[in-house]
């Protein structure tokens, strides 16, 4: 039997998070780069952090040094981790993407590599081989049901939407059995404010784009704290009931906001405070002394920099204010 993990166990790891947190990007840091005079002496600010040059006029090697930068930080934490899946937990996206990637381009007879991110659980070119032999034994158990049942709807109806809603469905339910194995209440609430905010953008777009509820029960997710259910009778009222629905929740601000964009206001401060409702209930980690919180709190901190990074960065290079700009940063951890 393996022996049971603790959160004493995380004592030395949860201490050594508490010393990285340190290095993460501040607001202010944040506003020196907006604030640079030219991108040169932006990317100089963020070198300064430890970044490695990162050049918003060449998007795609921008991405791949940031990629490299996550690479490296999960590949350290994974070395003092007790518990190799909670560094598995911010990998596990990256199978599904690409096993999206992989199915439409086998159904459409071209190569998907330049599609693929190899930074999953799962080596892109193993996943894509899996998929070519038809031989998923060897893929982790939700993943392999995943793209053996997305594969078999993309046969059938030769739809590529039907067949990313079978992903996605199986993504979060990986996400959920995930956190259930764990045992961890902190990444339980994880999974379920993830879903919450999926379902609450799924409600505000059909609507947007004149689905019924019918579609809209075929695309929501099990799991959050508001039942699809309850999300489907505001469907049916057109909206109407959003904000009171969710005021009782840490998503109250962002529903306000998607009720507004529903009058033919814009999507981006909505999709923003979805992300920041996330990134609240993460920031309840930097009160839990040790154990698993930290680093789930700190991995998660570290994706919200790289995001907020690409929005400075590729803002400034298109020439958007500063702003605009600031407006479509997602909060920040410290």
């Amino acid at each position: 039997m393996a022996k049971k993990i603790k959160d004493t166990d995380y004592l030395a790891i949860s201490t050594r998070i508490r010393a990285m947190e340190n290095g993460l990007l501040t607001r202010e840091r944040m506003e020196q780069v907006l604030d640079a005079r030219t991108d040169d002496e932006a990317v100089k600010i963020l070198q300064e952090c430890g970044y490695p040059e990162l050049d918003p006029t060449h998007p795609e090697a921008m991405d791949a040094a940031l990629a490299a930068a996550r690479e490296a930080t999960l590949a350290d934490l994974a070395d003092s981790a007790p518990d190799p899946r909670y560094i598995d937990i911010f990998k596990l996206k990256y199978d599904y993407h690409n096993a999206k990637a992989i199915l439409k381009a086998d159904a459409m007879g071209i190569d998907p590599d330049r599609l693929l991110m190899d930074m999953g659980r799962v080596p892109a070119a193993e996943l894509k081989e899996a998929v070519r032999t038809g031989s998923f034994e060897e893929l982790p158990a939700c993943l392999a049901a995943a793209v053996a049942e997305a594969k078999e709807v993309l046969d059938t109806t030769r739809d590529p939407q039907l067949g990313d809603i079978v992903l996605d469905r199986w993504c979060y339910r990986d996400l959920g059995s995930v956190a259930e194995e764990t045992g961890s209440a902190f990444l339980r609430g994880y999974v379920q404010v993830q879903i919450d905010a999926a379902n609450l953008r799924t409600l505000v777009r059909t609507i947007r784009m004149g689905k019924n509820a019918d579609f809209l029960r075929g695309v929501l997710f099990e799991g959050g704290e508001i039942s699809p259910g309850a999300i489907l009778s505001v469907s049916t009222a057109g909206g109407s009931g959003m904000a009171e629905l969710y005021a009782p929740t840490r998503f109250q601000a962002a529903a306000e906001a998607g009720a507004e964009a529903l009058r033919g206001g814009a999507m981006t401060e909505f999709e923003k405070l979805c992300d920041d409702a996330v990134g609240d209930y993460l920031s309840g980690a930097q009160f839990v002394p040790f154990g698993e919180a930290p680093l789930l709190g700190y991995l998660a901190a570290r994706e919200t920099e790289y995001t907020n990074l690409r929005i400075l960065l590729l803002g400034r290079s298109t020439g958007l204010s500063a702003d605009v700009i600031r407006a479509r940063l997602r909060a920040s951890y410290v």
